[in-house]
């Protein structure tokens, strides 16, 4: 799992050093951020079909086929001859991320037990130390002087060696399927092994019908109710703060402060270490708080950070502060994301934990792919008209999302204290 993670997230640094001079090569800079956009949209397709298929056959059949179109992916973007190819590529990729990805949550709640679940999420986060070291700095050498088609024909080769080493951990879930029938509250109540025909709504309406359930809890974003809602709301909101900051970032150290991709990526290693960084701490519960104590602390970091990373608009500020700044921002959701992981996995029930996972990365890639494409249409319709400062103006409106989410950091407890 820790290896998929680390070449995930190589994947996931290198294309973003790379894609500047993609959009410049392909002729499609104002289609920059739909690059990225795409890739969170089609994700969840893969979601929601990963979350019931996970819950009635275990991971193994989402993880093979995630893995699978994640590849071909990665090939046909590697290969395109134009814009429309590589975001054509990213769709395909992004269904095959979105399917691996609730795989993996569910692994871990069927292979560990409850008490290590953060240690698991935190060696997740952990995956991106080297991968945050190197990577960047890899993928600017890859594009100086082999050409760019390498970052993405790469990572398809390095997935397969990857993915195969899930195989004892798949085996195990396959063994060993800790499937409850019944919430948590039906303590006692038989086990009659047939398959549900209606999943409880954790919002507390209704039973929704099982295909609709992820999407249901999914769009709990809209009221934020007390508990796993609220949980997806948080998740929503620092995936579309943070990722609607990050993928503007190197696009404006390239484009406008000049630096080359390989030093332009340095951003993405330092967000990516801090972000690892404070997932070790979360992990191993060294500030002795609450979760929503760490919700709240992982949300003024990322604010101050994006606030601060602003700085990078002023061409007599050295770039290095704005790379300072941005440390604060990955630490924030290295403290913020393994929390919202393990709070889902305790607030659902056994048998909703695929379900439960598909929703909170519904939300994020939803979240993901809106703040992405609207703060690249927000940028460029901005720049036409006060240039640089564009940038600024688009950071300070991702960070509200940050300030957001720190206010609803108490109402993802079940009970107020």
């Amino acid at each position: 799992m820790v290896a998929l993670c680390s070449l995930g997230a190589f994947e996931s640094l290198a294309v973003s050093t790379a894609m500047p001079t993609v959009a410049v090569e392909l002729d499609g800079l104002r289609y920059y951020t739909l690059a990225f956009a795409v890739a969170f949209a089609t994700s969840v397709v893969g979601m929601l079909t990963a979350g019931r298929w996970c819950d009635r056959s275990g991971p193994a059949p989402a993880m093979w086929t995630g893995v699978a179109l994640f590849v071909v992916g990665l090939l046909v973007a590697g290969t395109a001859t134009g814009m429309g190819a590589l975001v054509a590529g990213r769709a395909v990729q992004g269904v095959g991320n979105g399917l691996f990805g609730v795989a993996l949550y569910v692994l871990v709640a069927r292979v560990f037990a409850t008490e290590r679940h953060a240690t698991v999420f935190s060696a997740f986060a952990a995956a991106w130390v080297v991968p945050a070291i190197v990577g960047p700095g890899l993928a600017g050498l890859v594009v100086d002087h082999v050409g760019w088609r390498w970052v993405f024909l790469g990572a398809a080769v390095l997935t397969v060696p990857a993915a195969l080493l899930m195989r004892p951990g798949l085996t195990a879930a396959h063994e060993d399927r800790p499937v409850a029938a019944t919430r948590p509250d039906d303590a006692g109540a038989p086990d009659t092994g047939a398959p549900d025909t209606a999943v409880p709504d954790a919002a507390g309406g209704q039973p929704a019908a099982p295909p609709l359930h992820a999407l249901r809890l999914a769009l709990a974003v809209l009221r934020a109710g007390r508990g796993l809602p609220a949980v997806v709301s948080v998740r929503a909101l620092v995936s579309a703060a943070f990722v609607g900051s990050e993928v503007l970032l190197p696009l404006l150290l390239v484009h406008e402060r000049h630096l080359s991709p390989g030093g332009a990526g340095l951003i993405l290693t330092v967000g990516a270490l801090g972000w690892s960084g404070a997932s070790w701490v979360r992990g191993r519960d060294l500030l002795h708080l609450g979760h929503a104590s760490y919700v709240r602390l992982g949300g003024s970091l990322l604010t101050l950070g994006m606030i601060g990373a602003a700085v990078l608009v002023l061409p007599d500020v050295p770039a290095w502060v704005g790379m300072a700044f941005w440390v604060l921002s990955g630490s924030g959701m290295g403290l913020v994301y393994p929390t919202l992981s393990v709070l889902t996995l305790e607030l659902a029930a056994p048998h909703e934990q695929g379900s439960a996972s598909s929703a909170l990365q519904v939300a994020d890639a939803v979240a993901a792919a809106v703040a992405s494409t609207a703060t690249g249409a927000l940028l460029w319709t901005l720049h036409d008209v006060v240039g640089l400062p564009a940038y600024a103006a688009v950071l300070g409106l991702t960070g509200l999302l940050a300030i957001a989410t720190v206010l609803l950091a108490d109402r993802t407890r079940l009970v107020e204290d």
